[in-house]
């Protein structure tokens, strides 16, 4: 795992952007084709603006999915992750992507994870952008997150602490307008990316990121397991770093 600070989060999403570009163009440059992760929330503003506009990449041979979604979500609620990653980054490309993935939550769930794990099982991904949470969770693998189970994507529950960022970011209007249940991609899967951009903004969640970050690995702080991914690079603002003993210098 590697740690790359920055004054404001629009010089963290550049960062992070530049950075998860590279190893797109690099996917691109072996095989003919990437296949990539993206991720939703707050978190991911600034990187996703910065992503869409990169030079030099065939959007056309890029294959994508996204972590996670609501239960029983429809994608024009505005708080469905596919209505968010088609305006804020699909929409936006100068070229259709090759193929996106979307998660369908509206289908019967246990059917909707085999499908998503077949499709994904035949694109080993190159590079996955994600973040962390609040109470430091990874997609919405919540604490205590399961770090066993090797299926691609799950149904979890979202505990308290999640839904209360989720209402905290004003995606919903009340905490009881909140889903309790969402579709996710496994701890387990999201490391096998070849390559993590992980991107944290904000001093709301400088807890995490130092308990991720400096502390032991447990399910209790999922974004933990990241120290075990060598190819992990966590991109901070100062304020997301801001208890970091290593950004005390």
């Amino acid at each position: 795992m590697q740690i790359d600070i920055r004054e404001t989060k629009q010089e963290m999403g550049a960062q992070a952007a530049a950075d998860g570009a590279a190893a797109i163009r690099q996917a691109l440059a072996e095989r003919g084709e990437a296949n990539v992760i993206l991720a939703t929330g707050a978190s991911q503003f600034e990187m996703l603006s910065e992503l869409c506009q990169a030079p030099d990449i065939d959007w056309g041979k890029v294959y994508f999915f996204h972590l996670d979604e609501y239960a029983g979500m429809p994608m024009t609620h505005a708080a469905s992750f596919r209505k968010y990653l088609k305006e804020r980054f699909v929409d936006k490309l100068p070229q259709a992507p090759a193929h996106f993935e979307y998660i369908d939550a509206e289908a019967d769930l246990p059917q909707e994870c085999a499908r998503l794990a077949e499709a994904i099982g035949q694109r080993p991904i190159d590079v996955a952008f994600i973040g962390i949470g609040e109470n430091a969770h990874l997609a919405f693998n919540d604490p205590p997150a399961d770090f066993e189970t090797e299926s691609p994507y799950l149904v979890v529950d979202l505990d308290d602490a999640c839904r209360r960022q989720q209402h905290g970011e004003g995606w919903f209007p009340t905490f009881d307008d909140v889903p309790t249940q969402a579709v996710s991609m496994s701890i387990r899967h999201i490391l096998k990316s070849k390559r993590i951009i992980c991107t944290v903004p904000d001093e709301r969640k400088a807890a995490a990121v130092k308990a991720s970050v400096e502390g032991p690995v447990t399910p209790e702080k999922p974004g933990s397991i990241l120290q075990q991914h060598d190819q992990t690079t966590i991109y901070l603002d100062r304020a997301a770093a801001s208890q970091l003993a290593s950004a005390a210098k």
